[in-house]
């Protein structure tokens, strides 16, 4: 795997981290542990774990903007959530016959129930963004320190908060021959712009699988389309895709992100005519993400001449062949062929972002994020 900056032999940077994180979709907590040293980044071993899913099912209505009955259920389920990254760690350290003693920390992400970085009434005011799983729990279970709500300094400091992995992409997948693109296909999509030479930026760029999973999950009882088959028994709607392209937020500049709470069941309902087959809305969703992935592209780096894809759409061939039809004269692959592993560069990220918080680095990129400087993210729960 590429290397990554590194400092002194023996220092903060080196070393065995975790990382943890449950996506827009929560169909998991993806785990990744991650050794760091001096001339190389190595992927130990990654791994996803299932949620009980009883708490999966409320994750998902609160992600798609439902409201919490009170303020005991949002307590409750951030001990829940803290309770299931711990013990994906400790599963994840005894596959790999890891000790707690020789990781120096575990980055957590956390699942995120909001994110509001516009204002929670879209005027500007009171940006925020939640992530539950309470640090402290985490390492009083496991015995490890843990650094965790990694979004919130970030937004203080006038940011989304989101995307925050560009560093590490840029770090990992920059190539000073050519101008490339890391296209993150989860719940919602996002772009790390790396120019051959020029400041790395980075955005969502809307959905990708969310809306795809959640009426998979609606008409065929299953999580999601595998292999784009559900979408293939359908033909895209035009007026229905002209329709979902109108929302306002497809024209925002960046810096922008965005979740569930926008790009949910409900924001579709209300677009739909009634009369229009599953299969049909299905394949539209499909020519939605990869449409508005393209015309982002297009719009912040035309000429780019590969894409980099991970996240879970990478498994879905029928979208990175949309995608690919839509950006004519543009490699599209997985970062496997660059020797990064498409389902846990996200979760390696925040063992990055944790070895950046105690080593005392800045996590986030202003050029991405739009906040006012670099900043050190997260706080740190000593063992």
């Amino acid at each position: 795997m590429p290397a990554l900056p590194a400092g002194p032999a023996g220092s903060p940077l080196d070393g065995l981290f975790v990382g943890l994180i449950s996506g827009t979709s929560a169909d998991g907590i993806d785990a990744a542990l991650v050794r760091f040293s001096q001339d190389q980044t190595h992927l130990v071993l990654g791994r996803t774990y299932a949620w009980d899913a009883g708490i999966r099912e409320r994750l998902v209505a609160l992600g798609q903007g439902g409201e919490a009955q009170s303020l005991d259920e949002i307590g409750t389920l951030d001990v829940q959530i803290a309770e299931a990254f711990a013990g994906a760690t400790q599963r994840l350290l005894e596959e790999a016959g890891v000790a707690p003693a020789q990781v120096r920390a575990v980055g957590s992400h956390g699942q995120t129930v909001r994110h509001r970085p516009e204002g929670a009434r879209f005027n500007g005011q009171h940006p925020f963004t939640w992530q539950l799983g309470d640090g402290n729990l985490i390492a009083e279970r496991t015995g490890i320190a843990t650094v965790a709500d990694f979004r919130r300094r970030d937004v203080a400091a006038g940011g989304h908060g989101a995307p925050l992995l560009p560093a590490l992409h840029a770090a990992l997948l920059h190539d000073a021959k050519e101008d490339r693109a890391v296209l993150n296909l989860g719940g919602i999509a996002n772009f790390t712009l790396l120019p051959a030479h020029g400041a790395v930026r980075g955005f969502d760029t809307g959905p990708a699988n969310c809306l795809l999973d959640a009426w998979c999950q609606r008409h065929t009882g299953k999580p999601y389309d595998a292999g784009g088959a559900f979408a293939a028994q359908g033909q895209p709607d035009a007026e229905l895709l002209a329709r979902l392209l109108d929302d306002p937020w497809f024209m925002l500049p960046p810096p922008k992100s965005t979740g569930r709470e926008h790009f949910h069941l409900d924001w579709l309902q209300t677009r739909l005519a009634g009369v229009e087959a599953a299969a049909d809305v299905q394949a539209t969703l499909l020519d939605l993400s990869a449409i508005t992935i393209a015309d982002a592209l297009q719009a912040h780096q035309p000429g780019t001449e590969r894409v980099l894809a991970c996240g879970g759409g990478v498994h879905n061939p029928r979208l990175l062949a949309a995608i690919g039809r839509h950006m004519p004269g543009t490699t599209v692959e997985s970062t496997a062929r660059h020797g990064v592993d498409p389902d846990f560069i996200e979760a390696m990220g925040f063992a990055w972002l944790a070895r950046q918080t105690i080593s005392g680095l800045p996590g986030n990129l202003p050029s991405v994020s739009g906040a006012r400087g670099p900043r050190v993210l997260g706080a740190i729960h000593p063992v």
